[in-house]
């Protein structure tokens, strides 16, 4: 397995306010740059997905990826897993979100990708650390405003 890429970012708003957000996949393309297109195709009895099709443009990192989610965790986790893409072999990530009160939340946001065509190790950590970065600082002006 490779590597694992991570950020973490203080967001004014409340824990629950982030996790309804992030479990929202289907509005991610409304406020996340990188995700054009999110289609939920199944979902458990809570009407959370547990597979998405998601059109992806962050910049080197461009795929149609099927992502299976896993709500076990939530509402401090929510994690993903690759199911189908057309260039990507592995993607894996989870976003925790831990309540640190007075309505501060801290977000970290973990992602592993791996190609189908060799990429060098660092531009593979390079794109995953920018697309990291790209989705948590949007996801903070979303709550933030």
């Amino acid at each position: 397995m490779a590597d694992i890429s991570q950020n973490s970012i203080e967001i004014q708003a409340p824990a629950s306010e982030v996790y309804a957000t992030l479990a929202a996949i289907a509005d991610y393309p409304t406020w996340s740059s990188a995700i054009k297109s999110a289609e939920i195709l199944e979902r458990d009895g809570e009407g959370r997905a547990l597979q998405a099709k998601l059109s992806i443009d962050a910049g080197v990192m461009k795929d149609r990826v099927t992502l299976d989610y896993d709500w076990s965790e939530a509402p401090t986790k929510i994690s993903f897993t690759l199911d189908d893409a057309d260039l990507l072999t592995e993607m894996t990530g989870a976003y925790t979100i831990t309540d640190n009160g007075d309505d501060e939340t801290t977000v970290k946001y973990e992602l592993t990708v791996a190609l189908s065509m060799p990429v060098p190790s660092m531009m593979r950590l390079k794109a995953e650390r920018s697309t990291i970065d790209l989705a948590l600082n949007e996801l903070k002006k979303k709550l933030e405003g």
